[in-house]
């Protein structure tokens, strides 16, 4: 195993969680086999159980081609790191993210980068936007309406997910209202973020063209900006996206453009 012939050479944790490492040493020997598996693709998540607390462990790939030297060397840093540091900035901006319960850094002999590990608390929010995709009319009204309201907090408070997509949001409603939290965020933009590129932002949410509208027009009065132009920005965004993913992915729902 590839593993095997690593070290690693960088082990960050949660001052809070900090009483988990001997637990977290053990869960890297046994990551390949054991645990609940949600996520395989290039990366894999799996969800292990520590003394009654769920956290979400995902193992990133080993960087491939130039991106390996880029990663090594400090040229940019390594995803699961972003993703250790980021929820931070989230955090004291109340934006709700899991929270980071530490990094790993595996790297071979030549000191190249291998995988790499970030641990957090997972998530209980059952629905992500996936789910709005086929909805009926009258049944995601509000939802739109909160979606917009979130993303256009996020993006006054000075924060951008740049992977703002369906899977990437998850979200509760209980009797205090509706609960979002944002997840896989290593690629992310500190700073201002205008109106359009707020707009432009919310161009991969799928769903009935009627949801995307209404999440529009709600986005739009909450930044103080024109409806018709909002419209314009985003509805021609979404339509060139889901045209150019169509082309190399089936769509599960029916795109309406």
């Amino acid at each position: 195993m590839i593993i095997c012939k690593m070290r690693i050479t960088k082990f960050l944790v949660n001052p809070k969680y900090a009483a988990l490492k001997p637990m977290i040493i053990h869960l890297l020997s046994v990551f390949e086999n054991e645990g609940e598996t949600i996520h395989r693709k290039r990366n894999l998540i799996k969800v292990f159980d520590m003394n009654g607390l769920k956290v979400n462990v995902k193992r990133y790939h080993i960087p491939s081609s130039i991106n390996r030297y880029v990663y090594s060397y400090g040229i940019r840093k390594p995803k699961g790191l972003r993703a250790y540091e980021y929820p931070a900035i989230l955090l004291d901006r109340n934006i709700e993210t899991p929270e980071p319960i530490a990094y790993i850094e595996y790297r071979n002999p030549a000191g190249l980068l291998g995988y790499t590990y970030f641990l957090s608390v997972q998530c209980d929010y059952e629905h992500t936007l996936y789910e709005v995709g086929n909805a009926e009319r009258g049944t995601y009204e509000e939802l739109a309406k909160q979606v917009a309201h979130f993303a256009a907090q996020m993006h006054l408070r000075g924060v951008l997910h740049k992977d703002f997509t369906p899977g990437n949001i998850l979200w509760k409603e209980d009797n205090q209202g509706y609960h979002f939290c944002v997840v896989d965020i290593n690629r992310m933009y500190f700073g201002r973020v205008s109106a359009r590129k707020g707009l432009l932002n919310l161009k991969k949410l799928w769903g009935p063209k009627l949801f995307i509208e209404i999440l529009v027009r709600e986005y739009a009065c909450e930044r103080h900006i024109d409806e018709k132009w909002a419209l314009s920005v985003v509805m021609s965004a979404r339509a060139q996206f889901w045209k150019e993913y169509g082309k190399r992915h089936e769509i599960p729902f029916q795109l309406e453009i």
